[in-house]
């Protein structure tokens, strides 16, 4: 009995094991072929590589976009990157041509005029009254004084205007338009040399010097715009320059100058922040002499004329800078605008320099045109050049006939 029950049992074994292997065949027969091993992407059969031998399937991790051999007809050249052209060329940017000089008051006049001539029309119309009463005569005086001619000047200018009235009797316009450009050409000087003087000379050891000018003045004037502006002048003229970055004490100056200079080829010598202006301004004149520059200019710190020890260090600079030779020329740059105030500083700075000439900056704008005559006056040195606006070429030498026309108006 127990061996039947054991060969039941082998018996069931035995067809189970069968029917599993029957149902396995069976399902291997229903499965695809297996796939060949090979990379998940590669290039379609259908467009092969004219050329290039087929690579062996192999077995081998996903790859990333990075690794995979996409077809490519040709590497791509990089984009141009866009750049400002000061900084395309960091090392030699593009060099600007300035404008002629010569007569370059005369194409501004227009600018000039609309800012200044009320005193012009002011006093022509005040002039052509039928009756000119000591009411009237005051009223002239009252503005000549408001465009900061100064009380001297303008008593001085009203005397005469008084006498040559009384002997022309009958007043036209153009007679009227003549008579007081004559007597403001009279006031403000036709003779005086305007010119700045940048001749060379010679230094103690015999080798020669370039010129060499000192620009001061109280911070907030234009001083350092200026410097960059007059070497655009002086460029314009044909000389070669070198800046001196001498104003040491105000943050950004150095790179200020040395951009205008930038603009027009003329290399700038500076130093530190905060360092001596007195040893820049002599290694600046010691650059000039070593490149054989025409032009040595210097821009001094915009020292408060209040402050006694300041102004003392910008009398050293020049002591130090007359090391090499002599200063040529020594500008004192204002600012038009602030009127009276302006001839507090000149008497400051010129107390600690000699100043040879001045450069009167902002003129186009709320700039009374008097002060021209007032700062001749105080410091007896000549207005050289004026500043008729914020553009690069818009300082000009002064020019007594084009000023006064541009005051009084032409008649139109």
């Amino acid at each position: 009995m127990e061996f039947v029950i054991l060969a039941v049992v082998i018996a069931v074994v035995a067809l189970a094991a069968i029917s599993g292997l029957v149902v396995s065949g069976r399902k291997k027969r229903q499965l695809p072929p297996a796939p060949p091993s090979s990379p998940s992407v590669t290039a379609p059969p259908a467009e092969p590589h004219v050329g290039e031998e087929a690579e062996t399937p192999r077995a081998e991790p996903r790859r990333t976009i990075e690794e995979v051999d996409l077809p490519v007809a040709e590497p791509e050249a990089p984009a141009p990157v866009e750049v400002a052209p000061e900084e395309a060329l960091p090392a030699a940017p593009a060099i600007e041509v300035p404008e002629p000089t010569a007569g370059r008051l005369v194409r501004l006049r227009a600018r000039l005029s609309r800012s200044q001539n009320s005193l012009g029309k002011g006093l022509l119309t005040l002039l052509s009254r039928e009756h000119l009463d000591e009411d009237t005569w005051e009223e002239i005086e009252d503005t000549l004084l408001t465009a900061d001619v100064g009380v001297k000047p303008t008593q001085e200018l009203v005397d005469r205007l008084r006498e040559r009235v009384k002997v022309l009797g009958t007043r036209t316009p153009e007679e009227l338009r003549g008579l007081l450009r004559e007597e403001l050409l009279l006031l403000i000087g036709t003779e005086a040399d305007r010119s700045v003087h940048t001749e060379s000379g010679m230094t103690e050891d015999g080798r020669e010097k370039p010129g060499v000018v000192l620009v001061v003045g109280v911070n907030g004037t234009g001083k350092t715009t200026t410097t960059g502006k007059l070497a655009r002048v002086l460029v314009a003229d044909g000389k070669s320059v070198v800046l001196g970055a001498a104003d040491t004490f105000r943050a950004a100056a150095a790179d200020q100058l040395q951009t205008w200079g930038e603009r027009v080829g003329a290399r700038t010598v500076r130093g530190p922040e905060g360092g001596d202006p007195a040893s820049i301004a002599f290694d600046a004149v010691k650059e000039g002499i070593a490149e054989g520059a025409d032009v040595v200019l210097v821009d001094t710190a915009g020292r408060l004329h209040t402050k006694t020890g300041l102004m003392d260090e910008l009398g050293k600079v020049k002591r130090v800078v007359e090391k090499h030779g002599e200063v040529d020329e020594v500008l004192l740059v204002l600012d038009a605008t602030t009127g009276q105030n302006g001839l507090v500083q000149a008497r400051v700075f010129a107390e600690v320099v000699d100043i040879t000439g001045i450069v009167l900056t902002k003129l186009d704008g709320t700039a009374k045109g008097g002060i021209v005559i007032a700062v001749q006056r105080e410091l007896g040195v000549p207005v050289k050049l004026v500043g008729l606006g914020e553009g690069a070429d818009d300082l000009a030498p002064f020019e007594p006939e084009a000023f006064v026309d541009a005051l009084i108006g032409n008649g139109d």
